[in-house]
């Protein structure tokens, strides 16, 4: 099974400097490019069968893209939204240190100013990337289409990781994580594939 990991294009929420998480923005110019690149990119390179994406505008509009250049249609997936942020979605980042500073220490079941904990957040990867596993079968070749903090969370949860782990994985706009499962051996095959950007 070949699993495509993508993060969404650049979004409005970029060029303010906002919070995003939940705050549901819109893609830029700049990103649906990036999008378009991305969907060319995976249409000549991949034999897709499925394709799902968050509910979030940048991550669906994303996702439709890729929906366009192969016609395969999507599969939209709640639990693929990004991070839950609560009272700090869509705030200016000075703004929300002043009035919701970090809290240290907190235990991975816990969670402050209306968010989701670590853990539920961890979980809703967990579930979801053994749903896609188990409804796509062996042989599938998989598009995901989702947002920074749940690409680290599905890998996490991909290598099996701890809850608690400290390690994070980066992806740019559009990055490609690619990912295969031969039977119950997990590899991650390439990381972060962002040269259809460049130039964009």
């Amino acid at each position: 099974m070949h699993i495509l990991v993508i993060r969404h294009g650049e979004s409005e929420a970029d060029l303010r400097d906002v919070h995003e998480g939940r705050a549901d923005f819109e893609l830029t110019k700049r990103g649906h490019r990036q999008a378009a690149a991305m969907a060319c990119f995976v249409k000549d390179n991949y034999d897709l069968s499925a394709i799902y994406c968050s509910t979030l505008k940048r991550a669906y509009q994303t996702a439709g893209r890729l929906s366009e250049a192969t016609g395969i249609p999507l599969t939209p997936e709640e639990k693929l939204m990004e991070f839950n942020n609560g009272l700090i979605a869509g705030l200016e980042r000075s703004v929300a240190r002043e009035k919701y500073p970090p809290v240290e220490s907190l235990p991975v079941h816990a969670s402050v100013y209306e968010q989701e904990s670590v853990l539920a957040f961890r979980f809703r990867a967990d579930y979801i990337l053994s749903r896609i596993i188990s409804e796509t079968g062996p042989d599938a070749s998989v598009a995901i289409v989702t947002h920074g903090g749940m690409i680290s969370q599905l890998y996490r949860a991909f290598l099996r990781l701890p809850v608690d782990s400290d390690i994070s994985f980066a992806t740019g706009d559009t990055g490609i994580h690619e990912w295969r499962i031969d039977k119950e051996r997990r590899v991650i095959v390439k990381a972060n594939m962002t040269a259809h950007t460049e130039g964009i």
